[in-house]
């Protein structure tokens, strides 16, 4: 097996940290993504590369294990296993990514251990079996496409996979479909799919947990006289009452209009509308008269 420089893929430095990963691979996620690479092969073989690197130098026990064996960091456990056996020894001190002083490399000692050649006892002639790697991706979506539960196609590894998106998913949560991760080896299972959501908050609305915030208009008229008015909410419009006299910062709580609860269908939280009085400018004349007549009115 040629060796893989996962951070050669994701263009950082081997002292680079766990922030510095995460970065470098959300900034390169964005560029080979296959929605914005339609049908171009070297972009989706891109993608392929930069989430198995990801799936490895993310994750600090999987990154100890690389930096030591190379591409045989998947077996690391049973080679130490074997090797406290006696089962497997070489002279010489480890060079990391695979290579022994003595001669040889891991790959002679994986094919032997763990390709149906085991020699000794029992071993012999048997395969272990080993669980397929996990895959990772981080999916970018907007706050709009998480207020309802929707169907998506995504493209893992080459192949296209229909997945259901819950409704109400958090920004930075992850949820991990079994079964859709590399193949197993020796007749093992296959790894699981890990997808992190990423999203982005393009509307007016501020979310906070389940709630929702906003601000509504309301012109000085209806905050003094009172009446109906028309206001927004996240999948509509609403018609609400003002009462006479409503001050600047009032707010409303709209029950059962915030955002969908994680895996509770029809649960919601609230809405919470804040009313912003305008003040009316460029006053006519005629206008200026009449409020002029207003004021001195409230000062008897």
């Amino acid at each position: 097996m040629a060796f893989i420089d996962y951070y050669k893929i994701l263009e950082v430095d081997k002292k680079a940290t766990e922030a510095d990963i995460k970065k470098a691979y959300r900034k390169m996620a964005r560029k080979y993504h296959p929605d914005l690479n339609p049908n171009d092969k070297e972009a989706e073989r891109k993608f392929k590369e930069i989430n198995e690197a990801n799936e490895v130098l993310s994750h600090a026990e999987n990154r100890k294990k690389y930096d030591e064996y190379g591409e045989n960091w998947q077996h690391a456990e049973q080679y130490e296993q074997a090797k406290q056996q006696g089962q497997y020894s070489r002279g010489g001190q480890q060079e990391g990514f695979g290579g022994f002083s003595g001669g040889g490399d891991f790959s002679d000692f994986f094919e032997s251990m763990f390709g149906g050649r085991a020699s000794g006892g029992e071993n012999r002639g048997r395969s272990a079996q080993f669980k397929g790697q996990d895959f990772s991706t981080e999916l970018h979506l907007n706050l709009k496409d998480v207020y309802t539960s929707h169907k998506r196609t995504l493209t893992i590894n080459g192949k296209n996979i229909r997945i259901t998106i819950p409704a109400g998913v958090e920004n930075g949560q992850q949820i991990k479909i079994s079964g859709l991760g590399g193949e197993g080896s020796g007749g093992g299972p296959k790894g699981d799919l890990y997808i992190t959501f990423a999203i982005e908050n393009h509307t007016n609305f501020k979310l906070d947990k389940h709630n929702l915030y906003s601000t509504v208009d309301l012109n000085l008229y209806t905050a003094l006289l009172g009446g109906d008015i028309t206001a927004d909410t996240f999948d509509g419009k609403v018609k609400l009452t003002v009462k006479p006299g409503t001050q600047n910062g009032t707010k409303v709580k709209l029950k059962g209009k915030g955002f969908p609860i994680y895996k509770k269908e029809g649960e919601f939280g609230d809405l919470y509308l804040t009313y912003q009085i305008q003040i009316p400018t460029n006053l006519t004349e005629k206008e200026k008269e009449l409020f002029t007549e207003l004021a001195k009115l409230r000062k008897t």
